[in-house]
């Protein structure tokens, strides 16, 4: 009985990582997403409430926060 219950827990379908190699894709895309959105929020010139750094940047970071909150959660069927 010991043995069968070990030759069941033994068996895997050769995929033991939590991540496949797309999640890894995808969170790397939107770390990249992210610090696009932190560039454009920098600089010391100008006005700080032109559209680049009041609304774009962040719309891209929280995009880029989006998708890494999608590419945890992504599973290939």
């Amino acid at each position: 009985m010991k043995d069968r219950n070990m030759s069941q827990t033994k068996k895997s379908n050769g995929n033991d990582m939590l991540f496949g190699k797309d999640n890894f894709i995808l969170i790397a895309v939107s770390l990249a997403i992210v610090v696009i959105g932190f560039f454009l929020m920098s600089g010391t010139e100008g006005n700080i409430y032109d559209f680049r750094r009041a609304t774009l940047a962040p719309a891209v970071v929280i995009l880029g926060f989006g998708l890494g909150i999608y590419a945890i959660f992504y599973r290939k069927k």
